[in-house]
């Protein structure tokens, strides 16, 4: 019996990657159409096409899986189970009942903690410890159906949404390997979800990531973290978008207006990550403490470090970043 594999973005190539290795018959891979990007509007294949040429797969490209002709034809491929991974769109229940054995789902976070679009940022932003991957059954609802097996992972102060996403992609193609196999060969007991213990997460917007400057300094780092790589964190400075990419939060009050870029301490330098040579870096107050951004970068600029970006800013300590007063 054969499988049909669903997803779109990188997430979602090595678990297509890893279901090709283990020997899956893999009838078709679904993926949205290509889109129109960059300055000349070319069409792109999505990761998972490009991945799933490589591996001499069939790939359907539907504009939806409302389409009556596309679920006929993910019907007449009579799939054992339809695997999902980050696809885009929700699936109705035409398509759930496709195959006897269900649909798989691999969603990054430690379910029923994170139903929803944006499950990776969400863990930052909330300063969760550990978040994890999740393989569960699909049903009607949002991310409500049952688990088939799970797997924790620590989020480090370090981590960005970027970071995660690569460590949870990798991960979750490892446990659905390990999972699908035991469950078509009904080894697997599916555990309910305890529905009062659900949170849920709304789509990013690209307004998120506007820096409120209002918000205390370790509410700021994690924006930074949990907004890299999209939307990315922005402030401005003197009228040009300015992105913070890294940054590092310090309990220390410098007597300046939020937004003000102040000079940080001498006695706060061995609170400092090691690669910020002393004097080198600057601060910027916030609400509640200062926050050291590590790396910025101005719009159609690279990124640069703190020291690169103060070196080529006369008068940077003491202006005022773009925000909330």
């Amino acid at each position: 019996m054969s499988i049909i594999f669903v997803g779109t973005p990188p997430f979602a190539v090595p678990s297509l990657r890893r279901l090709a290795s283990a020997g899956h018959a893999i009838s078709a891979v679904v993926t949205q159409p290509d889109r129109a990007a960059g300055r000349h509007r070319t069409p792109l294949p999505p990761p998972v096409k490009l991945a799933a040429e490589e591996l001499g797969l069939r790939v359907l490209q539907p504009e939806n899986l409302r389409d009556p002709a596309a679920v006929a034809e993910l019907r007449a491929l009579a799939p054992e189970a339809i695997v999902v991974v980050a696809y885009g769109q929700i699936l109705r229940p035409d398509v759930l009942a496709i195959p006897d054995r269900g649909v798989l789902n691999v969603h990054p976070s430690l379910l029923p903690r994170w139903r929803g679009a944006s499950p990776i940022p969400a863990g930052i932003l909330e300063g969760d410890e550990q978040t994890g991957v999740t393989i569960m059954l699909m049903d009607a609802g949002m991310d409500s159906g049952p688990i088939l097996s799970q797997e924790a992972f620590a989020i480090g102060v370090n981590d960005t949404a970027a970071s995660l996403s690569e460590r949870l992609s990798a991960a979750g193609a490892e446990l659905l390997a390990d999972t699908l196999p035991r469950w078509l060969s009904r080894e697997i007991e599916p555990a309910p979800q305890n529905n009062s213990q659900a949170t849920t997460c709304p789509l990013l917007r690209k307004e998120d990531g506007a820096i409120d400057w209002r918000l205390p300094a370790t509410d700021i780092w994690r924006r930074v973290r949990a907004y890299n790589p999209w939307p990315g964190a922005y402030t401005s400075l003197g009228g040009e978008l300015l992105h913070i990419w890294r940054a590092w939060p310090l309990d220390q009050e410098s007597g300046a207006e939020p937004r003000t870029v102040v000079e940080i301490a001498d006695a706060l330098n061995a609170e400092l990550p090691a690669e910020i040579a002393p004097g080198s870096a600057f601060a910027v107050q916030t609400g509640s403490g200062i926050l050291v951004p590590l790396e910025v970068q101005r719009a159609g600029r690279r990124v640069l470090s703190a020291d690169e970006f103060r070196g080529g800013v006369p008068g940077l300590i003491g202006s005022r970043l773009g925000g909330a007063e």
